[in-house]
């Protein structure tokens, strides 16, 4: 494949090297200055394969993902988050690109009591090389959510065309989910269901919807599983290597925060 993007695991590699030392100099500085109003975190999962809004983003193959979080007191937050992908090269062989690296910044913060919203912006980069007239997948959203208790309601809207649909500027995602602590073996039972509204694509809509459940093993180590469906049409969501990317699957995680 020409023109491939910087390789991946180089980019996490020095990523979690660069993690891996912050807790060192967190502690030092910890024992020379007051408390800071910033809190760092980060973040390296190893997946079973990478999906999005219930669709393929890498052909059903494993995925390194991993990102970092700056948050303030006052409740602003920046991060990024980064992840393999093979999703633009399946749908369209004159494009290479491996990467998708997200960008995004916001303010949350409690309304009333167990009410909590969370309010901002998300930019979605892929690196690579793209022949000309390709409308460019890379894509900005705003997003609005409110939290209560365990349930979380999310409202996406996109500034730019989505994802390299051309003419879809404006679409929507509106997103339910939710855990809930089950009392079991300390299993919590993760549920979700989206909608994703495509502008101008003759039935580019779809739902997507997953449960499954997670478990916390302390020291920043972490499991899921989950099962992932959607009614997506075959005929719009068929990539150039005969695969229906919007198929029910089984997805692994196995993650570590720091």
């Amino acid at each position: 494949m020409r023109n491939r993007s910087p390789n991946v695991l180089g980019v996490f590699a020095a990523s979690l090297a660069a993690v891996l030392a912050m807790p060192v100099w967190a502690q030092s500085s910890d024992s020379a200055a007051p408390a800071s109003d910033f809190t760092w975190s980060a973040n390296v999962s190893l997946v079973s394969q990478y999906r999005y809004r219930g669709m393929m983003q890498t052909n059903n193959e494993p995925a390194v993902q991993g990102g970092f979080d700056l948050a303030h007191a006052s409740g602003f937050y920046i991060g990024n988050w980064n992840s393999s992908i093979s999703w633009l090269d399946d749908s369209d062989p004159d494009v290479s690109s491996t990467l998708e690296m997200d960008f995004y910044g916001g303010y949350r913060g409690t309304l009333w009591q167990d009410l909590t919203f969370d309010v901002g912006a998300l930019h979605y980069y892929y690196p690579g090389s793209f022949p000309a007239g390709y409308t460019s997948p890379d894509t900005t959203e705003l997003y609005l959510g409110l939290g209560y208790g365990p349930i979380t309601a999310k409202y996406s809207h996109s500034l730019t065309n989505l994802f390299g649909v051309p003419d879809s500027k404006n679409s929507q995602y509106y997103d339910v989910s939710g855990k809930f602590e089950t009392g079991v073996w300390g299993l919590v039972l993760n549920a979700h269901v989206g909608y994703q509204k495509v502008r101008n694509l003759d039935d580019g809509s779809y739902t997507d919807w997953s449960l499954g459940v997670s478990k916390d093993w302390g020291q920043g180590f972490s499991t899921s599983l989950a099962y992932i469906d959607t009614n997506a049409d075959r005929d719009v969501y068929t990539n150039t290597k005969g695969k229906y990317v919007g198929r029910s699957t089984a997805l692994l995680t196995l993650s570590k925060s720091f």
